[in-house]
């Protein structure tokens, strides 16, 4: 019996700030995903650069290259890891002028996709309000979002000098989100693989 591929991984921080929080939190979470056997390939949104959209802009130079790269790695990998930051309650201008870009190709590169939300705040409620704005256009275009989302609060104490999140209980609560969203990713792969597309 051969043993399958490990699950392909997109995390992609949102924050776009050298050494945040979010970008500390989405190197912990690919660092547990390898280490629970899964290939995590960490990517900002500076790996995607898009123009603010405009409707003119699309209709004379088409959809950009950073837009059709993300459609390209979420079709590559098997789900997709969003740890954005939350800017006045609600997701940054960046990611969702990027969603809206990525929107307009057909069918929608999102439609199908797992997905599981995080979030790293100084606050009291660790992005929770930022991540709720964030699922609506991300479901509304089909991507399949994990129920429970990671929000990490007073997240400015939480990290050890290794990167980890230094209290063993926040450690545990991440990987025990990871273990069932791995679950649920290797899942839908396999019903792919004998059924087609869900």
């Amino acid at each position: 019996m051969t043993t399958p591929p490990p699950l392909r991984l997109l995390v992609l921080c949102a924050s776009t700030r050298t050494g945040s929080l979010n970008r500390r939190l989405a190197q912990a979470t690919a660092d547990r995903l390898a280490a629970a056997g899964a290939e995590a390939h960490l990517a900002d949104l500076d790996d995607y650069p898009v123009p603010l959209y405009r409707g003119d802009l699309e209709a004379t130079e088409g959809v950009p290259d950073g837009a059709r790269r993300l459609a390209a790695d979420l079709a590559r990998h098997d789900g997709v890891v969003i740890v954005s930051p939350e800017y006045n309650y609600s997701m940054p201008g960046a990611l969702k002028n990027l969603l809206d870009w990525v929107s307009r190709i057909k069918p929608w590169p999102t439609k199908g996709v797992d997905g599981l939300l995080m979030s790293a705040s100084t606050g009291a409620v660790g992005g929770h309000r930022g991540l709720i704005a964030l699922r609506v256009p991300l479901e509304g275009n089909g991507m399949r979002l994990h129920p429970t989302m990671f929000t990490l609060a007073e997240a400015g104490d939480a990290f050890d000098a290794d990167g980890r999140l230094a209290d063993p209980a926040q450690r545990d609560r991440l990987g025990l989100l990871l273990k069932d969203f791995l679950t649920t990713v290797e899942a839908a792969v396999h019903y792919r693989e004998r059924f087609g597309s869900p």
